[in-house]
C-alpha cells in the first residue's frame, strides 16, 4: 500500500516509522513544511514541503496526516477527493462543521477514514473500559493529563495552541474513553480556562478544565494544562467510579509529565469494590509509544484490506469533538453548552 505522510513532528515520525517496519505498506513520499531532523529510517524517502504537489504526482493508496489541527480538514478531503485513504491524527478537525464535512467525504467517496484514537489500541486501556463497564454505572469519570514543558515541547505546545486549545487537543482521548464506558449521550458541557503566559495569543488559554453531563445521570471531569508553570504533581489522574467502586490507573512512581510515553502507559491498574476491598493488576509488559503506533498502522491495514465498517469510529471521532469543542466554547461564553446532533 503506497503510503504519503504528510507532518513529522512527534505524532508523525512515530506514524511514518510504524509504516517503514510494516510490510503492508510502502513510504512514497515524506511532507513537512520544513527540513526536519529525521530518524535514519526514515532519511532515505523523498521529502516534499508542498502537500498538494506531493498528493497530485504520488497517487498515493493512503495519506498519513499529522500535521497541525488546523489542516487536518482540507488535507483528509483533497486526499479522499483523489482516491486514497486516510488516517488522521486527532482532532479531526478544529471545527464540528469541517469534522462533518470530513465524515461526509469519506461516505460519499467510500474511503476508508481512521481517526488516530491511540488508546483504543493500548490493552491496558481496553482492560480499565472493560472493568468499569462490568461494574456499572452511572459513572463518575475523573481524567486529566497536565504537561510541564519547556525548551522544545514548550515550543511545540505554543504551535499546537495557535489553533486548538490543550482542553480540545488531548481531551478528545479521554471523552472518547468515557463514551465507550458509558453508552449514554453527553447532553451538557461546562468549561473554565486560563492563560497563564504571555507566550500565547490574548485570546488563547493554557489551562482548562470542565465538566460534561450524560442523560443516564454519569458525568465527567477532564483537566489539561500546558507550559512551564504546571505542576508536576497529581499531572496524571485517571478514575472511574461507580455505585459499586471505582476503578484506577496508578502511574510508576518515577513517571514524568515531560514523557511521551507517560501519555499512555498504565503500570498499575486498582479495582475496588465496595465490600470486597481493592486488588491491583499490574500492566507490566505493555506496549509503548511507538509499539502503539505499530499497532494503530495495524488496523488500518485491516481496515482496509478487510473492508471494515468504520461508521460507529466516524461517528464516536464527531462525538468526543462535538464535547471538546462544546468545552471550549463555554469557556470563551462564560455559559454551560447544551449538546445536539453528534453529541
Amino acid at each position: 500500500m503506497r503510503v504519503l505522510v504528510a507532518g513529522l513532528g512527534n505524532m508523525g515520525v512515530s506514524h511514518a516509522l510504524a509504516y517503514h517496519a510494516d510490510p503492508a505498506f510502502r513510504i512514497v513520499g515524506l511532507v513537512n513544511r520544513s527540513r526536519p531532523d529525521l530518524p535514519e529510517a526514515l532519511r532515505g524517502y523523498p521529502l516534499s514541503q508542498e502537500f498538494a504537489e506531493a498528493l497530485d504526482r504520488l497517487r498515493p493508496d493512503l495519506v498519513s496526516i499529522a500535521t497541525y489541527s488546523d489542516s487536518h480538514a482540507e488535507f483528509a478531503v483533497a486526499a479522499m477527493r483523489a482516491g486514497a485513504h486516510v488516517f488522521v491524527e486527532k482532532p479531526l478537525a478544529t471545527t464540528l462543521e469541517d469534522a462533518r464535512r470530513v465524515v461526509a467525504c469519506a461516505r460519499q467517496t467510500g474511503r476508508k477514514l481512521v481517526v488516530g484514537y491511540i488508546l483504543r489500541h493500548h490493552p491496558s486501556w481496553q482492560r480499565l473500559i472493560a472493568e468499569a463497564r462490568a461494574m456499572g454505572g452511572p459513572y463518575v469519570f475523573r481524567l486529566n493529563l497536565n504537561q510541564q514543558s519547556s525548551g522544545p515541547t514548550w515550543a511545540v505546545h505554543k504551535a499546537l495552541m495557535q489553533t486548538t486549545p490543550p482542553i480540545v487537543d488531548c481531551g478528545v482521548h479521554y471523552v472518547d474513553v468515557m463514551c465507550q464506558i458509558t453508552d449514554a449521550a453527553p447532553v451538557e458541557v461546562r468549561g473554565m480556562g486560563l492563560r497563564l503566559s504571555q507566550e500565547i495569543a490574548p485570546d488563547m488559554y493554557n489551562y482548562g478544565h470542565f465538566q460534561v453531563l450524560f442523560d443516564d445521570g454519569s458525568l465527567g471531569w477532564y483537566e489539561a494544562g500546558w507550559g512551564p508553570m504546571m505542576s508536576d504533581t497529581a499531572f496524571f489522574v485517571k478514575d472511574v467510579v461507580t455505585p459499586q467502586g471505582a476503578v484506577s490507573i496508578r502511574m510508576a512512581e518515577d513517571a514524568r509529565s515531560d514523557d511521551i510515553d507517560t501519555h499512555t502507559r498504565t503500570s498499575t491498574l486498582r479495582l475496588h469494590r465496595v465490600g470486597a476491598g481493592a486488588r491491583d493488576i499490574s500492566m507490566a509488559g505493555e506496549p509503548g509509544h511507538q509499539q502503539l503506533c505499530d499497532a494503530q498502522a495495524g488496523f488500518v491495514s485491516r481496515a482496509i484490506a478487510d473492508d471494515l465498517d468504520l461508521d460507529r469510529h466516524m461517528t464516536d471521532a464527531l462525538r468526543s469533538l462535538a464535547v471538546c469543542l462544546a468545552a471550549d466554547d463555554s469557556v470563551r461564553r462564560g455559559i454551560p453548552i447544551r449538546l445536539q446532533g453528534e453529541a
